[in-house]
């Protein structure tokens, strides 16, 4: 029986892809093999040794402790893709937001009413405060051309837009998916000399905190309007109102609000909207249900943030799943000792992520917990698991 514990409310549509007879779920669970989350921080929390996984249902990780996990090596899962079509839709309305003011020309059309004003006799005299351009035939600046930043660029083009995108990080996957009129440049300043609109789609780590910042809107094209629905750290707030004051920037929309922020005209700040949609929340739920089993019966990763991703179809009459230093002569180390034990190799994959690496043995025949802690004592070795 696994057990897997659940912080925040996980959509039914995940949680029903859990087998009764095989998993036990729920917020009490203790001794979890398990965590399936959402946003709750788990930075403080105290993992037990049972513990093998961590499922994010969505995309940013910066909830979770991810040097901690990879040392006591527990895999952690996110979504990418299962939001996209969401934040993509959100973008739109962001950009029409940023240009033509909607939400303020609907603030001032409420206040009239409250105050008692016939409003059908002022809103022709009022609404040219609230006037904005059009975004056909503008610029758009995509930086991250991901899941979301692809969906974003592609249907910009159906928008009339001119798209640029950026991402030093560009998979093969992803380019395959943008439409082949997105003009991708290297330079990220290149970018921002052309876009009368910015939209953020990358990971905030520590390289991409105040990844917008003085210099960064120095370069832009003067009256940008930059949309964040990625993470509130990529953009320094400090000096993106002080270009909203300036004037270099017209507009900032972001799903990251701030008091801050909140009282600073030209600001369009939402409640973490982004990927708030029913269908986004089953989608992120069922793919992080999914990967969670998929590494707890079978030892697979899929899509983990932390640890190479290895995938391997079973064989055999055992799987041993070997999470280890990315260090030389580690696996001719490992298939050495089985070998002088006697253990026949059926399969296996290897792959390696940063300081980690991550190796799938079948093996032939059930073997002995002796064999088992032979491997376990092997130097360098993180953490070792028998699935039969």
């Amino acid at each position: 029986m696994y057990h897997i514990k659940t912080f925040n409310k996980i959509s039914p549509a995940g949680l029903e892809r859990f087998d009764p007879a095989l998993y036990s779920v729920g917020d009490q669970e203790t001794q979890e093999n398990g965590i399936l989350v959402r946003s709750a921080s788990l930075l403080d929390y105290e993992f037990p040794s049972s513990l093998l996984a961590i499922a994010r249902a969505g995309v940013g990780v910066n909830n979770i402790p991810l040097d901690r996990c990879s040392d006591a090596g527990i895999a952690v899962f996110s979504t990418p893709g299962a939001n996209a079509n969401a934040v993509k839709e959100l973008v739109l309305c962001a950009m029409l937001m940023a240009s033509r003011d909607i939400p303020g020309g609907i603030q001032w059309v409420k206040k009239q009413a409250a105050g008692g004003v016939d409003v059908s006799t002022v809103v022709e005299k009022g609404k040219a405060a609230y006037v904005g351009p059009e975004i056909y035939r503008k610029t758009l600046g995509v930086i991250g051309l991901g899941a979301i930043g692809s969906l974003v660029s592609n249907i910009a083009l159906s928008m009339g837009m001119d798209v640029y995108g950026y991402d030093p990080y560009l998979s093969v996957d992803a380019a395959l998916r943008l439409d082949r009129h997105v003009h991708v440049v290297k330079d990220i300043n290149e970018l921002y000399h052309k876009a009368d609109y910015i939209t953020l789609h990358i990971h905030f780590t520590e390289k991409t905190r105040h990844m917008l910042n003085e210099a960064a809107f120095a370069n832009m094209k003067p009256g940008v309007r930059i949309i964040n629905l990625a993470r509130g750290g990529i953009v320094d707030d400090d000096t993106i109102i002080a270009a909203l004051d300036a004037g270099q920037v017209t507009a900032y929309v972001t799903d990251f609000p701030t008091n801050q922020l909140v009282s600073t005209p030209h600001v369009i700040a939402m409640p973490h909207l982004g990927g708030s949609t029913p269908e986004s929340e089953q989608n992120c739920a069922v793919m992080a249900a999914d990967a969670l089993r998929d590494y707890l019966e079978n030892g697979n990763i899929r899509n983990s943030v932390n640890l190479p991703d290895v995938s391997l179809e079973r064989s055999g009459a055992m799987r041993l799943c070997i999470l280890h230093k990315n260090i030389p002569a580690m696996l001719a180390n490992i298939t050495t000792l089985l070998s002088q034990d006697g253990v026949n190799v059926e399969n296996l994959s290897n792959k390696s992520k940063g300081n980690y690496a991550y190796t799938l043995v079948d093996l032939g025949e059930c073997i002995d917990d002796s064999v088992i802690e032979d491997v376990r004592s092997l130097p360098n070795i993180i953490r070792v698991r028998a699935i039969r």
